[in-house]
């Protein structure tokens, strides 16, 4: 699996993002890539579930891409005595030389966090490990679809591929079936998306669907549950 072409491009809040011109997509908002990140998938997602468990969080990410919301989550882990345990699965992984462009340091709370941002691309792909007392990864290369996931498990998943008109095979009724029998019963999806047509095929899976607020420059994002 070849990694397209990529070019690094400045967002509005100071963060930077990859620019793919093969699919003429962004990897993040540029709107301001941090700014979505920790107001998508650590406010809306990852914070109710860490509040609701005081031992362990299950989170899966679906598109590891720069590894940014991985990173944020890690840094969230210094601060709570639950332990996190983070899946991820990407097709085309990057390789570091692209990565260690974006200006991280930038926005960091520590000079810690860069390390920490080397260990999570350079950590060994289809193998579990420990990269914090309480943050264990696990980062799976290939195709969601052909992936088979543990069920019941996950408390947040992290819903963030291309847009769904650049990578329409992830948007499927049958994506989401497979997510919702992953998740555990009360469980929570969050997207940047809110595209109708995404909200149908969640609802058509059997998750409860709710829009909330979105990132600066977005009005909207979607939130989905598993209730049972």
């Amino acid at each position: 699996m070849s990694t397209p072409y990529v070019e690094v491009r400045a967002t509005a809040d100071g963060s930077s993002t990859l620019y793919v011109p093969a699919l003429n997509e962004h990897y993040h908002s540029t709107h301001g890539a941090l700014q979505e990140a920790r107001h998508v998938y650590l406010a809306a997602g990852l914070e109710p579930a860490l509040a609701a468990s005081t031992t362990l969080v299950w989170v899966l990410e679906i598109g590891f891409g720069t590894g940014l919301n991985a990173l944020l989550t890690l840094e969230r882990s210094l601060s709570t005595n639950c332990t996190i345990f983070y899946d991820t699965i990407e097709k085309f992984p990057l390789p570091w030389e692209v990565v260690s462009q974006l200006n991280t340091e930038n926005y960091l709370s520590g000079p810690e966090l860069l390390d920490y941002q080397h260990q999570l691309h350079a950590a060994t792909w289809n193998r579990p490990i420990d990269l914090t007392p309480n943050f264990k990864l696990l980062k799976r290369s290939g195709e969601l679809q052909a992936t088979a996931l543990p069920q019941d498990t996950y408390q947040v998943i992290y819903f963030d591929a291309f847009a769904p008109e650049k990578q329409p095979d992830m948007w499927t009724d049958e994506v989401f079936a497979q997510l919702y029998q992953a998740t555990a019963p009360g469980g929570v999806l969050v997207s940047y998306c809110a595209k109708g047509s995404f909200k149908r095929s969640l609802k058509a899976a059997g998750w409860l669907v709710e829009k909330i607020p979105g990132p600066p420059g977005k009005r909207e994002m979607t939130r989905a549950w598993k209730v049972r």
